[in-house]
């Protein structure tokens, strides 16, 4: 008997390196057996060659490349309008007929040169995608938030998370009503596309566009309040919000991702003594999650892992640890000493693989806290070293 060996889809995102790109990239990547990812630089489309070489490697592409703002609106409707012909034509080209992915947006019927360029663009990819018997997926995206976003271009929320991480005063131009997606939505949303075609196998051309249902909906001053108590209750007195909806999870867990590793942390906690003993209060939690404690012998270190929905905090009350935290992606590992005569901690943003070491010569008395309590059947933990 013959056992068929699936092969991973080949995937590409042009973007890779946005905000969205990174998201979709790094969880694409959690699953290699299915999907083969294909690097993808932006000095491509300045390169006929690497361009089609490129296109001719993808079994889908996913085009995230567009321009947002920029102070000609002209020149976001040409930039955006040029990188769809330039994909088009390394298509053309090579003769290639992968799986086109296209992130367009709501603003789409809006009068404004960004929302032409992207109505403009899946119109583009649509006809090539009828002409040369292509699969085609539009996905029409409300506004997007989430951790890495970039202040005063991504989103609102990135803009408010960053001022009031970094002592700005947040401003409120226009208080209108947002219909708001949580990035790993999209994510989830482009991963099911690509596997809802993958499966078809009626062999039949697949042109579509699906309109993508915003998760939450609020107004600016709305948001502003949100993020501004996460600011007061975590700054002033280190608190964990009770996180009450899945919106306002995944507002924290934006907020966390902006604050300043390297100044902030680690972060002082009161210790209070008197002829009992001491007392130090690690957590203030509005509600849920999971606190946990352990203990670790000299020299052993725990974790090495990341997470991509949990937020943790490592709070050292006993003994000399070193914590390590590295962006998956990046190569910048960030070191932190704790000693448990000084009691402090450190937060885990998401997609942060992360460690702590015993470097003392007692046993390390540590307690951890997360957002959300462990699941053994979906305990989003994931391997990799600092």
């Amino acid at each position: 008997m013959t056992i068929a060996v699936i092969s991973p889809r080949r995937i590409g995102i042009t973007g890779q390196a946005g905000f969205m790109g990174t998201h979709l990239y790094n969880t694409l990547g959690l699953q290699p057996d299915k999907y083969e990812r294909i690097p993808f630089e932006d000095a491509f489309f300045d390169d006929r060659k690497k361009l089609e070489e490129w296109v001719s490697a993808c079994d889908v592409i996913i085009h995230l490349a567009a321009m947002n703002r920029h102070n000609d609106p002209n020149e976001i409707y040409h930039t955006n309008i040029r990188l769809v012909r330039l994909l088009i034509d390394a298509m053309e080209e090579t003769k290639s007929t992968p799986h086109v992915l296209f992130a367009s947006s709501t603003q789409e019927e809006r009068d404004n040169q960004y929302g032409k360029s992207k109505k403009e663009g899946r119109s583009l990819l649509e006809s090539w995608a009828e002409k040369n018997q292509g699969n085609f997926t539009g996905l029409i995206i409300p506004n997007v938030f989430g951790p890495f976003g970039n202040p005063y271009y991504n989103s609102v929320v990135a803009t408010f998370c960053h001022q009031l991480t970094h002592d700005e005063q947040p401003l409120i131009d226009v208080d209108g009503e947002l219909k708001l997606i949580y990035v790993a939505e999209v994510v989830q949303n482009f991963m099911e596309q690509i596997d809802k075609v993958h499966k078809n196998n009626q062999g039949e051309v697949v042109i579509e566009t699906i309109q993508l249902h915003h998760s939450a909906q609020a107004r600016v001053s709305a948001i502003l309040e949100i993020l501004g108590s996460f600011r007061t209750g975590y700054f002033e007195k280190g608190e964990i919000p009770a996180l009450a909806t899945p919106f306002e999870r995944n507002l924290f867990i934006t907020f966390l991702c902006f604050i300043d590793h390297k100044s902030f942390f680690p972060y002082k906690l009161k210790l209070n003594t008197d002829q009992r003993g001491s007392f130090v209060e690690t957590i203030r939690h509005q509600g849920g999650g999971q606190v946990s404690f352990s203990t670790t012998v000299p020299g052993i270190t725990r974790g090495n892992h990341f997470h991509t929905r949990k937020a943790e905090r490592f709070a050292v009350i006993k003994g000399r640890a070193v914590i390590e935290l590295r962006r998956i992606g990046t190569r910048e590992v960030l070191s932190f000493e704790l000693d448990g005569d000084h009691p402090s901690f450190v937060d885990m943003p998401v997609w942060y693989t992360h460690n702590i070491t015993n470097i003392g010569k007692d046993e390390l008395y540590t307690i951890f806290w997360s957002n959300e309590q462990f699941d053994p059947d979906d305990p989003d933990t994931y391997f990799e070293k600092v």
